[in-house]
């Protein structure tokens, strides 16, 4: 899947991941989890990919 932009639906849906990601272990120091989190990538790729279909700027 391809878009064929980035839409403010497809970084609110990225950054909805990321903090669904994070979850009950939201602290002062854990805001935002560590890129090398093995939960991070599929998380955001399956809601920004989402977005994007939902959106209709998903290209096959």
């Amino acid at each position: 899947m391809r878009a064929s932009r980035i839409t403010e639906g497809m970084k609110i849906a990225a950054a909805d991941a990321l903090a669904d990601v994070v979850g009950d272990e939201l602290s002062a120091a854990y805001v935002i989890p560590s890129p090398f989190d093995e939960r991070v990538a599929p998380a955001v790729t399956a809601a920004v990919a989402a977005a994007a279909r939902a959106e209709g700027v998903a290209r096959s």
